[in-house]
């Protein structure tokens, strides 16, 4: 946000005198009522356990961060996947869609951690989304004020995704603890349970190192962290349909039926001397879908709505997007597709397309 975030005061604790201070010794054991000397060694060691197994490169780790209390645990990202071009890409994207989505509140969101912790630009979000008021105080400047604001927005969104089974991956004192991890979790499932019209990269995992404090000891983890898998599994995942059966069970029946489709456009496009052979790449720009529709419909479609020779992904997607609305204009639900899909030559997605034409067009001569 253009406007810098209140800083909690309780994200990082005070430091402690050296005397006081103690670290645990990552794959040993705990020295105890050491001297100055060697609690400060001790204190460098711990440091270079964390980030010697991860990569050369040195996880930025301040001292205190390893001051944690009895079964606190604490989480830090790998910085080679922190510079993996699908993890950036992942974040760029999503910022990218909120500004959008947010325009008309003047928010500009820069970055995730600073700018989503305190549960405003959720709130913004979460209400442009939903089309819905929040019943949250509009400016929170306490760390409890914030939590409160926080928690009434998580609960919306649970109340959201819960029945459909998502996996809540994220709490009020992570998302407030500005844990990147759990604000992109946060962020997908909307995403995707809001049918954003974007692409978001695919197999996205990132390696995270997990701090713990277990009987007076540091321990460390290394794990992998999933953020995202195939779009269709997570557009898809609780709306299987008939053509989720037929890819997973029936390969064999699937040539009837893309062979059914072409026959079916091709009596309708043959009319502009056009003819389809294959339906996954030639429906991807988005033309043939604007053509058919007149066709369909009996109208000349003005060539200035749509690009009738598209160049860019953008322009792919304007055409589809523009197919959709006349499909609804003429009286179809909303496809279940994303145009993004069509265009990124997703077959399934083309073919729930072309079928929902097809049951109500097929009798059109």
């Amino acid at each position: 946000m253009s406007s810098a975030p209140l800083r909690s005061p309780t994200l990082r604790p005070h430091r402690m005198k050296k005397d006081e201070s103690f670290l645990g010794k990552l794959g040993g054991t705990l020295a105890r009522k050491k001297k100055a000397k060697e609690v400060s060694d001790l204190q460098e060691e711990g440091k270079n356990a964390i980030n010697a197994p991860m990569s050369p490169t040195t996880i930025d780790i301040h001292p205190e961060d390893t001051l944690l209390e009895e079964n606190e645990e604490r989480t830090m990202i790998d910085p080679n996947s922190k510079e993996d071009s699908k993890f950036k890409e992942l974040i760029k994207v999503l910022i990218d869609w909120i500004n959008d989505v947010l325009v008309e509140e003047r928010i500009i969101v820069k970055q995730l951690e600073e700018d989503l912790y305190d549960g405003q630009v959720l709130q913004k979000l979460l209400e442009k989304l939903a089309d819905r008021k929040l019943n949250v105080a509009e400016v929170t400047q306490s760390e409890i004020g914030q939590k409160q604001k926080l928690q009434t927005v998580l609960e919306a969104v649970h109340d959201l995704l819960r029945p459909h089974g998502w996996t809540i991956k994220w709490n009020v004192d992570s998302i407030h603890g500005k844990n990147l991890i759990s604000i992109l979790h946060l962020l997908v499932a909307l995403a995707m349970h809001f049918r954003a019209p974007i692409r978001l990269p695919e197999h996205v995992s990132v390696q995270v190192v997990v701090v713990r404090k277990r009987e007076g000891l540091l321990q460390t983890a290394h794990i992998t962290e999933e953020l995202t898998t195939t779009t269709e599994m997570m557009m898809g995942r609780f709306e299987r349909d008939a053509f989720d059966t037929l890819f997973d069970h029936a390969p064999d029946k699937l040539s009837v039926v893309k062979k059914s489709l072409i026959t079916f456009v091709n009596k309708h496009l043959n009319k502009l001397n056009l003819e389809v052979t294959e339906l996954e790449t030639q429906f991807a720009d988005g033309v043939y879908l604007v053509l058919l529709m007149g066709l369909l419909e009996d109208y000349f479609v003005p060539l200035h709505h749509f690009y009738l020779t598209p160049e860019s992904f953008d322009q792919k997607v304007h055409n589809v997007s523009f197919a959709f609305e006349l499909m609804q204009d003429g009286g179809l639900k909303k496809p279940k597709a994303r145009p993004e899909d069509v265009v990124n030559l997703d077959l399934k997605s083309t073919l729930r397309v072309l079928y929902n034409l097809f049951t109500k067009y097929k009798n059109v001569e």
